[in-house]
C-alpha cells in the first residue's frame, strides 16, 4: 500500500476509539506525517518497503536535530502503534518498530570511538580503497569527512559539489533551518576526497547526473538511510557498546576535539548548534583523559 495512503486511513481509523487526549492524537498524528515525510526523502513510498533500518534512520536523524528525550519517546511510541496497525491490516511483512528502542535520555550520548579504534578504522578503509573500488573510495572519504567535520548525515547527503573547497580545505554545509557555515577539514580528508572525487565518483556518477558529492552505485544522490547501513556496518566491527552510525562519529569528533583542548563556542560552532547547552553535553570526560588525570595527579594512584 502507498505509504501516503495507509497514512490517511491510520489517521481517520486507526487512532479513532483510543482513549487518548485530544493532544496526544495531534501530536502522534504528526509524528507519523513526519516519520512519512523522512521515508519519502529515503525514496521509500510503499509500507512493504518499510523496515527496522529506515526506523532507526528516523529516530537518530530526530535525536540528531536535537529532539527532546521526552519528545523522542514520544514519537516512538507514535511510531509502534502506526507499525503495530500495519501489521494487523496486513500492510507490510513484520513489524518494522517492534525491536526499536525507545532513547533513554535526550542528554544520554551513543557510544564514542576511541582515537585507537577510529585510526584502526581509518586504516582499514584506506587499504580498501587501495583496490581502488569506486564504492570503497566513497566509503573511505564518507568517514573521512564525518570523522573530520562533525557534520550531521543529513548534511552530509546534501552536500554538493559547489559547497566543497578541496584547496582551502573547506565546506559549505547548510544546516537546520537553512542555515549555513563554513567548515574546516583536514589534509587526510582532503587527501580521501581527491582520490574519490578523481578515480571513484566519476564511476558512479554519469555526467550532471547529480551535483551531490556523494553518490549511489545508481549515480543518484546518496540518501541518509543508506549512510547508516554503510556506516553501522563499517563501526559495529569494533568492540563496545551501543548503537552505532554517523552520528557516533560526529559524537567522537567531538569529544576528540574537547579532549584535545578545543573551546566550547568553538565546538559549538563547528556543530552548528544554536545553544552552548547543547554542545555541553560533549563535555564529559573520557574514561582515558581521566585515568590520565588521576595517576598524575593523585598522590595514591
Amino acid at each position: 500500500m502507498d505509504l501516503r495512503r495507509a497514512l490517511a486511513l491510520y489517521l481517520d481509523e486507526g487512532l479513532v476509539g483510543r482513549t487518548l487526549s485530544e493532544n496526544t492524537l495531534r501530536a502522534y498524528s504528526s509524528d507519523i506525517a513526519q516519520f512519512v515525510a523522512f521515508a519519502e526523502e529515503e525514496r521509500v513510498s510503499q509500507t512493504v518497503e518499510c523496515d527496522l533500518e529506515l526506523a532507526r534512520s528516523w529516530v537518530w536523524s530526530q535525536a540528531e536535530a536535537g529532539v527532546a528525550g521526552a519528545t523522542l519517546r514520544r514519537k516512538v511510541s507514535a511510531l509502534k502503534r502506526f507499525s503495530a496497525w500495519l501489521v494487523s491490516h496486513g500492510h507490510t511483512r513484520g513489524d518494522i518498530a517492534a525491536r526499536l528502542r525507545t532513547p533513554a535520555s535526550s542528554s544520554s550520548l551513543p557510544r564514542v570511538m576511541g582515537r585507537t579504534q577510529m585510526d584502526e578504522i581509518l586504516s582499514a578503509l584506506i587499504a580498501r580503497a587501495d583496490t581502488e573500488d569506486p564504492v570503497a573510495l566513497r566509503d573511505w572519504a564518507m568517514v573521512e569527512v564525518l570523522y573530520a567535520t562533525a557534520i550531521r548525515v543529513s548534511e552530509l547527503v546534501g552536500l554538493r559539489l559547489d559547497n566543497l573547497s578541496l584547496a582551502e580545505r573547506t565546506v559549505l554545509v547548510v544546516g537546520k533551518g537553512n542555515k549555513e557555515r563554513v567548515v574546516p577539514f583536514g589534509i587526510p580528508a582532503a587527501r580521501a576526497l581527491n582520490r574519490y572525487l578523481l578515480s571513484g565518483r566519476p564511476s558512479l556518477v554519469t555526467a550532471g547526473d547529480s551535483p551531490n558529492v556523494f553518490v549511489a552505485t545508481t549515480g543518484k544522490a546518496l540518501g541518509a538511510r543508506s549512510v547508516y547501513q554503510v556506516v553501522a556496518a563499517i563501526l559495529s566491527q569494533y568492540p563496545g557498546t551501543g548503537p552505532v552510525g554517523p552520528h557516533t562519529l560526529r559524537h567522537t569528533a567531538a569529544t576528540h576535539l574537547l579532549d584535545g583542548g578545543a573551546d566550547l563556542r568553538s565546538v559549538q560552532e563547528l556543530l552548528g548548534h544554536a545553544s552552548l547547552g547543547t554542545t555541553q553535553i560533549y563535555t564529559h570526560v573520557s574514561t582515558e583523559r581521566l585515568s590520565a588525570a588521576y595517576k598524575q595527579a593523585h598522590p595514591r594512584a
